[in-house]
């Protein structure tokens, strides 16, 4: 038997999202986000984030309204900040560092598409893990694309868009992000 879509998507191969499996996934997801959005209680959602997270790190805080595909594939490190709409597509690995901040309106894209027109049409996507370091401050509605990495200590100007690879201790800002500055 081959290998399931689930385990293609994990992998980085080419896979069906329209899978029965992987749908369940999402739509258990929506709906514990759906209750994470609409709880006040602040020990209530860190409860269902515990839930659905594949780690959620000590004195972490996700300022809702948040959105991610399934959770189970994002880990976030001790003191974490992440802003109001934040959106998270966790379709591979997502890590977050210790004492990252992120800003309203980021947006963690670990899914991908083919870049072949005939594969498009098939609906096949892909995904690709996204790291960002530790004590990284990700300024507001920033963008980071699937298979990008962000080095410890680094800043992301609010509006960039990370389309390659951020070296540690550095500013990067712009659309596509470049390195501007050593810390």
């Amino acid at each position: 038997m081959g290998k399931s879509e689930k385990d293609k998507m994990l992998t980085g191969e080419l896979y069906r999202a329209s899978d029965p499996e992987l749908v369940h996934e999402r739509q258990r997801c929506r709906s514990v986000l759906q209750a994470f959005n609409a709880q006040q209680d602040e020990d209530q959602r860190l409860a269902l984030l515990k839930q659905l997270l594949g780690r959620i790190g000590s004195g972490a805080f996700i300022q809702p309204p948040f959105a991610c595909d399934y959770g189970h594939n994002l880990s976030i490190g001790d003191n974490v900040f992440v802003n109001f709409n934040t959106v998270i597509l966790d379709c591979a690995s997502v890590t977050i560092g210790e004492g990252t901040q992120m800003g309203p309106g980021v947006q963690l894209l670990a899914a991908d598409h083919p870049r072949d027109p005939q594969a498009r049409r098939s609906l096949l996507e892909l995904a690709r893990p996204v790291s960002i370091g530790s004590n990284v401050w990700i300024g507001a509605a920033a963008v980071v694309l699937p298979g990008v990495s962000v080095g410890d200590d680094s800043i992301i100007g609010a509006g960039s868009v990370v389309t390659r690879d951020i070296p540690s201790g550095v500013v990067a800002v712009g659309s596509p992000c470049r390195v501007v500055r050593t810390l």
